[in-house]
């Protein structure tokens, strides 16, 4: 399964908004700022940022000193969220869903051989986007400590 730009710049831009928040005087954080600093096109992120306010997970300033925030705390907004916001899919299977239901990838719609493993990898990709947070992110509690390394050495 791999990410699209959509999905991995919309959580780029949510955790550098989230620490601009964080360090600043609470005052909005424009788009513009962000865009240097991660190196997207404005443009780009001005259509991500819509599909993120549509969702509810930032809110809008208009004006001078106009901008984004974060419309929740960095611990309560999921990664998950901020990638099925940019309708990001979260799926590793090549199957697809019509009217009558799911349809195979396969000739006449079966599915394929592997498509368990697939659907379950992705529920399990989902589940662990899931349980992280912008906070998470910013404050670096993805890396495994020394003793889970040792463990998984052994």
């Amino acid at each position: 399964m791999r990410l699209s730009t959509k999905g991995r710049y919309a959580v780029m831009a949510m955790t550098d908004l989230a620490k601009r928040q964080d360090q600043g005087d609470g005052r909005a954080v424009a788009l513009a700022e962000i865009a240097a600093r991660q190196q997207i096109s404005l443009s780009y992120l001005e259509q991500l940022f819509a599909r993120l306010r549509r969702k509810g997970l930032v809110k809008s300033a208009r004006g001078p000193g106009g901008g984004y925030r974060l419309a929740l705390d960095s611990e309560k907004t999921l990664i998950s969220e901020i990638v099925l916001a940019v309708d990001e899919p979260l799926r590793a299977t090549r199957c697809g869903m019509t009217k009558g239901g799911p349809k195979g990838c396969m000739a006449g719609g079966e599915r394929c051989m592997t498509h368990d493993l697939w659907e379950e990898m992705g529920r399990q990709i989902h589940g662990y986007l899931a349980s992280v947070s912008i906070a998470d992110v910013l404050e670096g509690r993805l890396r495994p400590d020394s003793k889970s390394l040792e463990i998984a050495a052994e």
